[in-house]
């Protein structure tokens, strides 16, 4: 164990670091990281769509929860670009290139204005469908306008205008970007939306099986467990997740949502509905496991600190304060990382006890069970399966927590000795 954690921290977690500060990491990370906020209102849309199945509204929660979740891809594809620029320190081109992303976007998928009076666009691929599409048309802009960094027509000590040079500068990035997309797509009718679909389904397929589910949440619980955040994995994960939502929405929408069918790495589901009390790794049990079990006062403080952020499914006090970096507490935290996906997918892919969430609530700061039950539409299945999976998580937090308090209390009784020593030497 020793020689295992001497290498991840000496070799893994220094490689994990560069690969998170690389730009290109950076600025995928950061552009999905920014439509957050439209994907949790999205959420509050989504869970009013429930009240047209019970009343008859003047007006229908889908077309607002259109122009947020709907819209993601379409935001991202100018976030990506932007945000390249603006680490490449191309300030003065961030705003041009994220435009220009936007407009290669949709020319890749061609989206269908509705008839006039209808709110949106007869394409899917705005919202969370086409994620990947949208990061490929970013990265490819960025690229373009990356080259022509530092290009101009003029020279330093040229009397036009700044804001003058800086239209023109931009004309041959943004010619070369549009009419290339545009050549492609429009002249020799090349569907590159579902090229880009068909590079990445591949991720989605595997992220959808037993093993893949499994796999991805056991590298979240990993990296998690030496302090590395687990946003580092949200340019690779994210897209799929989106690209797994809106399959399942789709099924939902025609009535052939089926657990069969339906993908089951989603935020929803993984976030809110199960797995997760109190964040990452199933943390709540613990931090009750400190409160009330412990018996040196260092966890039982801690326990107390961290009872009000998890119960929103805040963690960080949590494992920065117990688990990273320390193998007694870090081997749970793995465990669970693979008995928790196991778990879920027996229960809601295998025997079906527990249902799939049938509506896209995404508000993971919600408390648990509250988000189980809305996100499920009130099931008392979903309920009792959630609470399941907290006693099977505090079954597997325990025996190291209380492994890890009687190392806590031995070193409180130590130096509490060397007081007391220290005093009657004084």
């Amino acid at each position: 164990m020793e020689k295992l954690i001497n290498w991840l921290e000496n070799s893994f977690q220094p490689k994990m670091n560069i690969v998170n500060t690389n730009v290109w990491i950076l600025t995928l990370k950061d552009s999905m990281l920014q439509v957050l906020p439209f994907i949790f209102v999205g959420s509050i849309f989504c869970m009013g769509t429930v009240l047209e199945s019970f009343v008859t509204l003047p007006f229908s929660f889908w077309t607002p929860y259109g122009w947020t979740m709907g819209l993601v891809s379409l935001f991202v594809s100018f976030l990506i670009p932007f945000n390249f620029c603006e680490k490449k320190r191309l300030r003065k081109s961030r705003l041009i290139a994220g435009l220009t992303g936007i407009s290669t976007f949709l020319i890749s998928i061609t989206p269908e204005v509705l008839s006039e009076g209808e709110a949106g666009f007869g394409s899917s691929a705005l919202g969370a469908g086409g994620m990947f599409c949208a990061m490929i048309t970013g990265i490819i802009v960025c690229i373009v306008f990356n080259l022509f960094g530092k290009f101009s027509f003029f020279k330093e000590d040229s009397v036009i205008p700044d804001f003058v040079r800086q239209w023109f500068d931009a004309l041959l990035p943004i010619g070369i970007t549009v009419f290339a997309f545009f050549a492609v797509v429009q002249i020799f009718g090349v569907d590159l939306y579902q090229i880009a679909v068909n590079l990445f389904m591949p991720l989605q397929g595997i992220a959808n099986t037993w093993y893949g589910f499994t796999l991805i949440i056991f590298i979240y619980c990993f990296i998690y467990s030496m302090g590395i955040s687990s946003w580092v994995l949200t340019p690779v994960a994210e897209p799929i997740k989106l690209a797994t939502i809106a399959a399942n929405l789709a099924l939902i929408a025609s009535g052939e949502a089926t657990a069969a069918n339906q993908g089951i790495y989603t935020e929803t589901l993984v976030y809110v509905t199960y797995m997760w009390w109190g964040g990452i790794g199933c943390t709540m049990p613990l931090v009750l496991e400190m409160m009330f079990a412990a018996k040196s006062q260092k966890l039982k403080a801690l326990g107390r600190a961290c009872i009000a952020p998890a119960i929103f499914n805040i963690n960080e006090p949590v494992v920065f304060g117990t688990i990273a970096w320390n193998p007694i507490m870090m081997l749970p935290m793995w465990i669970i990382g693979i008995v928790m996906p196991l778990l879920t997918w027996f229960g809601v892919k295998v025997i079906q006890f527990a249902p799939f969430n049938n509506i896209q609530f995404e508000l993971w700061y919600c408390p648990y069970p509250i988000g189980t039950w809305i996100s499920t539409g009130g099931s008392i299945a979903a309920i009792i399966f959630v609470i399941i999976e907290f006693l099977v998580a505090a079954a597997i937090w325990f025996p190291f927590m209380k492994a890890y308090d009687q190392q806590c209390c031995d070193e409180e009784a130590e130096k509490e000795a060397k007081k007391v020593s220290a005093k009657a030497t004084a």
